[in-house]
């Protein structure tokens, strides 16, 4: 398959693959943009590969796992310029949007684990594999990710029902 057939076919899943990883839509757009960019001179290899679509999504895990780092973390305000507040909380805002927030407060490698183990459906061992650790830190993190959010959540103003 041509790059250009790869991205018409795969583009959207990529981009909510993105926006689950980064919790930020226009984020995941410039890291999937950027992450084809860099991709696109080496795509007859890739190609040749067995599952060309993993590798373009271990690319974007990367990415976007090193701009939580810092590389790209640094806003630059102008002078007098401040970050805008915090909307209040609505009271009829519905517990999908709670826990988004609340995911996108973990840490990076927290929230990582979270996207791939219950959006891309992967084992520990893959998990490992991709984020380049071990499986006990792949269950460390996950352990941890979900006790923060059960935290978070029993702390909130109006607690989520309780799920599995």
């Amino acid at each position: 398959m041509i790059f250009e057939e790869f991205v018409a076919a795969r583009l959207s899943a990529l981009l909510r693959y993105a926006t689950v990883l980064t919790c930020d839509p226009h984020l995941a757009e410039d890291v999937v943009q950027d992450v084809l960019l860099r991709l696109q001179p080496r795509w007859d290899r890739i190609d040749a590969m067995a599952q060309p679509e993993a590798y373009v999504k271990r690319a974007i895990l990367n990415e976007t796992l090193a701009w939580r780092r810092g590389r790209w973390a640094k806003v630059l305000l102008m002078r007098g310029e401040t970050l805008p507040e915090e909307p209040a909380p609505e009271p009829d805002r519905d517990d999908r949007e709670i826990l988004l927030r609340l995911i996108a407060d973990l840490p990076p490698k927290q929230r990582a684990v979270l996207v791939l183990r219950f959006y891309e459906g992967l084992s520990d061992a893959e998990i490992a594999d991709l984020l380049d650790c071990g499986q006990a830190a792949v269950r460390s993190n996950s352990s941890r990710a979900v006790a923060s959010l059960r935290a978070a959540l029993a702390r909130s103003d109006r607690p989520m029902e309780a799920s599995t």
